[in-house]
C-alpha cells in the first residue's frame, strides 16, 4: 500500500489486542513503526517482534518522543489506547475523570502536538480507535460510552475543520473485539459484544482499506452503520429497543 509503505506510524496501546494488531499491519506494510504502551515490558516485546521502537509511557505524554525516534516526522498517529470503563451514574468521581482523560483528552493532547506540523506541510492522518459505542451506546458501562462519544466528536471536528488543509482522519467503530477489554465487559460483554465478536486483524484490514479509501467512517462490523441509522431516524424506537436490552441484562443477574 503506497500510503503506508515508508510512513512514520505511531501507534499507542499496542502492548495487545487492536493495538497490537494495528502496528503489525502497519510493519508488514513497511511502514516505520513506533509502539507505544504503559506497560514497558510489552512495549519492548512487540516491538522486537516487528523491528519497530518501543517508547513506553503514557500516550498523552509521549507524542514528542515517538516523533524523534521517527527522525522528526509522524505521518500517522494511531490514538488507540483506551479505558473500557464500566459503571453507571453513580461511578466514583475517579472512574469517570480517566474515561475522559484517557479516552478523549489523550486525543487532544497528540493533537495539540501533531498539528502545527501537519498543517505546515499539508499532510497527516489521526486514526481514532473508537468504538460502536461511540455512535450508539453500551449496556453497563455509562464511562465508556460517554467518553467514546467525546473521542469521536473529536475526530469528526478534527476532520470538518481541517480537512481541507491535508489533514486525514479515521474513526475505527468496532463492535466486540476478542481482547482483554472484551473479556474485562463481563456479563455485558457476553450480551451484547461476544456473539459477533471480531478478531483484531479484521480491526487493522478495515482500518487499512479504509486509509486507502481516504474514509472517515470505518466500520469493521458493517452492520454498526444499519444501527446508526436506525438511532438517527427513529430514537424514541431505538432508545425502547436498547431499554430493552437493558432489562435482558439485569435480568441475567449483571
Amino acid at each position: 500500500m503506497g500510503t503506508v509503505r515508508g510512513a512514520g506510524v505511531v501507534v499507542t496501546g499496542a502492548g495487545g489486542g487492536i493495538g497490537a494488531a494495528l502496528a503489525r499491519r502497519f510493519a508488514a506494510e513497511g511502514a516505520r513503526v513506533v509502539v507505544n504502551d504503559l506497560d514497558p515490558a510489552r512495549t519492548k516485546a512487540i516491538a522486537d517482534e516487528l523491528g519497530a521502537t518501543a517508547v513506553p509511557g503514557d500516550a498523552s505524554e509521549i507524542v514528542a518522543a515517538a516523533r524523534d525516534a521517527l527522525g522528526g516526522t509522524v505521518d500517522i498517529y494511531c490514538a488507540n489506547a483506551g479505558l473500557g470503563s464500566a459503571g453507571d451514574a453513580f461511578a466514583d468521581e475517579e472512574v469517570w475523570a480517566a474515561a475522559w482523560d484517557v479516552n478523549v483528552m489523550a486525543h487532544v493532547r497528540a493533537a495539540r502536538t501533531l498539528l502545527p506540523d501537519w498543517l505546515e506541510r499539508g499532510s497527516g492522518r489521526f486514526v481514532s480507535t473508537v468504538s460502536a459505542a461511540g455512535l450508539l451506546t453500551m449496556v453497563g458501562a455509562a464511562p465508556y460510552s460517554v467518553s467514546k462519544h467525546g473521542a469521536y466528536a473529536f475526530a469528526e471536528w478534527l476532520s470538518l475543520t481541517y480537512r481541507h488543509r491535508g489533514l486525514k482522519v479515521h474513526a475505527i467503530c468496532p463492535q466486540g473485539v476478542r481482547t482483554d477489554m472484551l473479556t474485562a465487559a463481563g456479563s455485558a460483554g457476553e450480551l451484547v459484544l461476544v456473539p459477533t465478536a471480531i478478531e483484531p486483524d479484521a480491526v487493522a484490514d478495515a482500518l487499512l482499506e479504509g486509509i486507502e479509501a481516504d474514509r472517515f467512517l470505518i466500520l469493521p462490523h458493517p452492520e454498526v452503520a444499519e444501527y446508526y441509522q436506525a438511532r438517527a431516524a427513529d430514537p424514541e424506537r431505538w432508545l425502547t429497543g436498547m431499554n430493552h436490552l437493558q432489562q435482558k441484562w439485569e435480568g441475567t443477574g449483571r
